[in-house]
């Protein structure tokens, strides 16, 4: 696979709501996976959707994140299995067309514009010298 094209969604596994024992990861994991298939070449190919056990958003469950080699990570939470799998897909189809993976809130889709919780840059590589030391 080409690193440089590498999309994945990775969805929390352990977030619950509160006084609740549902965890919700699970069943998005299982709604995303079967709308990706559903539209087809409308999603790049190699998008993956993954499961992890914590990604500490336990206050605003369902916790999702959006990766891709050389962009912008971005973290959702209050994501409702029920309601916003198609927002989440139509992210998905914007995302692996954004070269850097940088958007506005307002180029999000539906409940997205307001329910991120972080967006972090892709990493930088310094390539200069530097006589600084870290310590």
């Amino acid at each position: 696979m080409d690193t440089q094209n590498n999309h994945r969604i990775t969805v929390c596994t352990s977030c619950k709501h509160k006084g609740t024992t549902c965890r919700p990861g699970f069943e998005l994991i299982e709604k995303l996976q079967a709308v990706i298939i559903e539209a087809g070449d409308a999603i790049a190919e190699d998008f993956e959707i993954s499961g992890v056990a914590c990604m500490a958003g336990c206050g605003r469950p369902c916790t999702v994140a959006y990766h891709g080699s050389r962009k912008a990570t971005y973290l959702f939470g209050d994501i409702d299995p029920a309601q916003e799998v198609g927002d989440l897909v139509t992210f998905a189809q914007q995302y692996t067309h954004l070269h850097d993976g940088w958007c506005s809130s307002v180029d999000r889709p539906g409940k997205l514009r307001k329910s991120t919780l972080s967006r972090v840059p892709s990493a930088m590589i310094a390539l200069e010298t530097s006589d600084v030391r870290v310590s």
